[in-house]
C-alpha cells in the first residue's frame, strides 16, 4: 500500500452525496470535513448530487451538481482529467467504486469516509474492494469502525475515528421570550431534531410519542416539538391522533440554523431514542446549546453523549421512565455542559484531529 505525503498536497477531488447547500447530518458532515481541509489544499473540486450554495462554500472549494448517476460519473471524470488531484475523497461507501477508480487511475491518495447504516452490513463487491484498497479510511464512530473491520480485509491502523463536530452557532443562552411567545411557559418541552423520513423511521419520534401518555399520567404537562421535515410527517401526525395526545405534538418543520439554534434552548431536554444513528449531530447541537440530550445506548450515539459524560443513554424499554426522571431533574449548569462538548467535539479539536490522521499517510507502511 503506497503513502501519500498528504500535508504537501495540493488538489483534492472529493465525491460526495450533498455538502455545501444540503440538509441533514451526512451534509453537515462534509461541509465540516471540507472547511478543514481547504486549509490544506490550494483547491477542492467537490462533486455532489445536490446543488450548493456559493454563500457557504469556503475560498477555493468548487462544487458542481451533475444530473443523474451518469451525469455524476461523467463531472467526476471530467474534473479529475481536467485537474488531476492528488488526493481523492469519497463521502458515502456507494460512490466509493467510482472514487477508487478514480485514484488508482491517476495514482491518487484515497481516502474514504463512514457514516452509519451504509456501512453496517456487509456491502456489494465492488464496494467492499474499494474500502480494502483506500489509503484511509475515516468513520464517525467506534460502532461503525467495528462494523467494518468485521467485513473488510483491512489493517485496523488505516480505519481511524473522525466524530462530528458542532457549529459556533450552537451555544445557551436565555430562551424564556422564546418560550412565552410558543405559549410554552410552564410546559415541559422535550425536543427531536432529524429527518421525518419513512426509510429513518430507526430515529424513534414513534417512540417519544409512544410514551407521552405515560408521561402525562405521572404529571407531567408535556410538549414534544418535532423539528424536520419528510414523507413521513402524516404518519407522525395520525399517531399522535390515535394517542390522544395530538395538541402536545407540534411539528415545526425544516428550520435554518439560526432558527434550531433558538428551539434547541428553549427545550427541557433533547429526546432522539434512534437505533441506526452512526453518530448523531443533533445530539452536539443540543449538548452545545447547554441542553441535556438522551439516546438509546448502542451504535453511534454513545460516541456523541461521551459514554454517558455528556447525556443519558438508557435501554428502549426504560424510556418513559427516563424521560420522567430527567424533567424531574430539570436543566443544570447549561454553560458546563456546552463547555463539556466544545472540549471534545469543537471545531478546533476536529481541524488537529483530521490534521494529524491526514499526517500518518505520510507514515512509512
Amino acid at each position: 500500500m503506497k503513502r501519500a505525503k498528504a500535508m504537501a498536497q495540493t488538489r483534492c477531488l472529493a465525491l460526495v452525496t450533498e455538502a455545501f447547500g444540503g440538509r441533514g447530518g451526512i451534509a453537515q458532515y462534509n461541509r465540516d470535513f471540507l472547511e478543514a481541509l481547504s486549509g490544506l489544499f490550494t483547491r477542492i473540486d467537490v462533486v455532489a448530487r445536490h446543488p450548493g450554495d456559493p454563500a457557504l462554500t469556503p475560498a477555493g472549494v468548487f462544487q458542481t451538481a451533475p444530473r443523474g448517476k451518469l451525469g455524476y460519473a461523467l463531472r467526476a471524470l471530467f474534473a479529475a482529467a481536467r485537474r488531476p488531484p492528488d488526493v481523492v475523497f469519497c463521502g458515502h461507501l456507494h460512490l466509493a467504486p467510482l472514487a477508487a477508480a478514480l485514484a488508482r487511475l491517476l495514482s491518487a491518495t484515497l481516502i474514504l469516509q463512514a457514516h452509519g447504516i451504509e456501512a453496517w452490513p456487509r456491502p456489494k463487491p465492488f464496494e467492499r474492494a474499494a474500502v480494502e484498497r483506500a489509503d484511509l479510511v475515516l468513520s464517525v464512530s467506534r460502532f461503525t469502525r467495528s462494523a467494518i473491520l468485521g467485513w473488510a480485509r483491512i489493517a485496523p491502523e488505516r480505519i481511524l475515528v473522525l466524530p462530528d463536530t458542532v457549529a459556533d452557532a450552537f451555544g445557551p443562552a436565555d430562551a424564556s421570550a422564546l418560550r412565552s411567545a410558543l405559549g410554552l411557559e410552564g410546559k415541559k418541552v422535550l425536543l427531536t431534531v432529524g429527518r421525518l423520513d419513512r426509510r429513518e423511521r430507526y430515529k424513534g419520534h414513534d417512540r417519544v410519542i409512544d410514551a407521552i401518555p405515560e408521561l402525562v399520567d405521572r404529571g407531567f404537562d408535556v410538549v414534544y416539538l418535532i423539528a424536520g421535515e419528510g414523507d413521513d410527517r402524516a404518519r407522525l401526525e395520525e399517531r399522535a391522533q390515535e394517542k390522544g395526545i395530538a395538541p402536545r405534538v407540534r411539528f415545526l418543520g425544516a428550520l435554518p440554523v439560526s432558527n434550531l439554534a433558538l428551539v434547541y434552548r428553549l427545550a427541557d431536554r433533547f429526546v432522539m431514542p434512534s437505533t441506526g444513528e452512526g453518530f448523531g449531530i443533533a445530539y452536539l447541537e443540543s449538548s452545545a446549546s447547554g441542553v441535556p440530550a438522551l439516546a438509546l445506548d448502542r451504535a453511534g450515539a454513545r460516541d456523541a453523549l461521551a459514554d454517558g459524560a455528556l447525556g443519558t443513554l438508557v435501554e428502549e424499554r426504560d424510556l418513559a421512565t427516563a424521560i420522567a426522571r430527567l424533567l424531574d431533574a430539570g436543566k443544570r449548569n447549561p454553560e458546563a455542559l456546552a463547555e463539556r462538548t466544545r472540549a471534545r467535539f469543537g471545531r478546533d479539536v476536529f481541524r488537529a484531529q483530521l490534521r494529524a490522521q491526514l499526517a500518518r499517510l505520510s507514515e512509512p507502511a
